[in-house]
């Protein structure tokens, strides 16, 4: 089976029933679907279990998050790629995935671009093709159009359940640039995306969380940045993460250098 869709959703009726309707019109059939639901209460339940003949696996019980119930998904799986199309989330057209798998892949990740939809417009998200530590600072591969190679989560780890925003650019950055996996891009619009804004406590919490990662997991990469042009490195500085990737250096030869290039 070349392919295992999973849906992570609570509460989201409406936008899961669009989820599951993109999923099955589908012309390539040559996937699996899995849908994992928190427990929710409005009405989601009953929408699973009227598909439920067509669904590879379901549950609907309380989990501990977005990322435990999207563990959950990936050890129920057994195609060969995962993509996560969390509720909300929708294709772009039937033939899409027909388009993705025209071909025969060998590598661990394909990617391609989504469309931000907002109220009254739709912005279409164009992705690089090349990634290195530097890139991932302050983006990331689009998950919700990212096909994973599930061999890659026994071989990398799932997803990390003790975040709940970055758990996804962790396993991305560990995967690619630490574990060195290859990686695809692919110039199709693959998922339409919903933006409804990130609060400023999202916001805050990625930035903690992407602290926390950086300190505990990708320390020895951060010297990386310090090497960039001293041109880039002022135009970046306004960044917000500068300002944490800065309180996570915590080697006063690093902090120094960044000072120099910084003056």
């Amino acid at each position: 089976m070349r392919l295992s869709i999973i849906t992570v959703n609570l509460n989201n009726v409406l936008g899961l029933q669009k989820t599951i309707e993109s999923v099955f019109c589908q012309t390539f059939n040559d996937l699996e679907y899995i849908i994992i639901d928190g427990g929710s209460t409005d009405g989601s339940f009953d929408i699973i279990a009227q598909h439920s003949e067509k669904l590879a696996y379901w549950i609907s019980e309380a989990d501990s998050g977005i990322y435990n119930a999207m563990n959950k998904g990936i050890l129920q799986a057994k195609g060969e790629y995962c993509l996560f199309l969390n509720s909300g989330d929708w294709l772009t057209e039937k033939n899409i995935l027909s388009s993705v798998f025209s071909e025969i892949y060998t590598e661990d990740f394909i990617y391609g671009n989504i469309n931000y939809i907002g109220v009254d417009c739709k912005t279409l998200i164009e992705y690089p093709k090349k990634w290195n530590f530097r890139l991932f600072l302050d983006k990331t591969l689009p998950h919700p159009a990212t096909f994973i190679k599930r061999a890659i989560f026994s071989q990398v780890g799932l997803y990390n359940e003790n975040h709940k925003i970055i758990s996804d650019w962790e396993f991305f950055v560990t995967a690619i640039i630490l574990h060195k996996k290859i990686y695809r891009y692919i110039p199709l619009c693959i998922t339409n995306f919903p933006v409804d804004g990130i609060s400023s406590n999202s916001a805050d919490l990625m930035s903690k969380e992407k602290l926390e990662a950086l300190q505990t997991f990708f320390i020895e990469l951060l010297p990386e940045v310090v090497f960039v042009l001293q041109g880039e490195l002022y135009s970046y500085n306004s960044s917000r993460f500068v300002k944490i990737y800065k309180k996570a250096i915590n080697n006063k030869m690093i902090m120094g250098l960044y000072n120099f290039f910084n003056k």
